[in-house]
């Protein structure tokens, strides 16, 4: 049995096309795929076969969900300059774009702590109904993701930035992979907001 590792590489793969990183990533977000299709499908199930369901907008706020919404589209707007900037070598762009990113999802963490706040006001819990339990569950994941986005965003803000110094395509490449990771969040955050906020 061979225990040879696989040697990061910046060029493109030759039997893949991408650079190591960058299959790595996605294969990742297959995974997490799978993982959101089973709770959408889950979703799905249970509100065909219930016979009142409520609708989403009767008991969350759709103004907070689209306010959301926005925050998190121009996030990936940013992250994508933040790594633009990078080609350029731009570095002080790249941590002004790369600081409004994650300035941009705390906002949202925080919009989303303040709407748990008001359901627990309301006596609203997962076990208070289905439908809550389905809502607590798929956007209490989300946030998950979406901390654990602010934490690598954030090292390569701070720390993880002299890289750059060092070997700045290498470290160019982590942000692509990283932009890669933010906008699967986002676009999860597309397909939970009209299914809970607006059907």
């Amino acid at each position: 049995m061979s225990t040879a590792e696989i040697p990061f590489t910046v060029e493109s793969r030759k039997d893949t096309g991408l650079y190591n990183a960058k299959l790595g990533i996605w294969l990742f977000l297959a995974s997490e795929m799978m993982l959101f299709g089973a709770l959408f499908s889950s979703y799905i199930l249970l509100r065909v076969g219930a016979t009142n369901w409520p609708r989403g907008s009767s008991i969350l706020s759709v103004p907070l969900g689209a306010l959301n919404t926005t925050l998190l589209i121009t996030s990936s707007l940013t992250i994508i300059l933040s790594w633009a900037a990078l080609r350029m070598k731009d570095f002080k762009k790249y941590k002004l774009y790369m600081g409004v990113t994650i300035i941009l999802a705390l906002v949202f963490l925080g919009i989303k702590a303040y709407e748990y706040g008001m359901k627990f006001e309301h006596h609203l819990y997962p076990s208070t109904s289905t439908f809550m339990a389905i809502y607590f569950t798929l956007t209490g994941l989300h946030a998950l993701h979406i901390i654990g986005g602010i934490v690598v965003n954030a090292y390569f803000w701070g720390p993880g930035s002299r890289m750059w110094q060092t070997d700045p395509e290498r470290f160019t490449n982590r942000i692509e992979i990283a932009g890669l990771y933010w906008h699967f969040v986002d676009l999860v955050w597309l397909f939970l907001f009209p299914v809970l906020y607006l059907l």
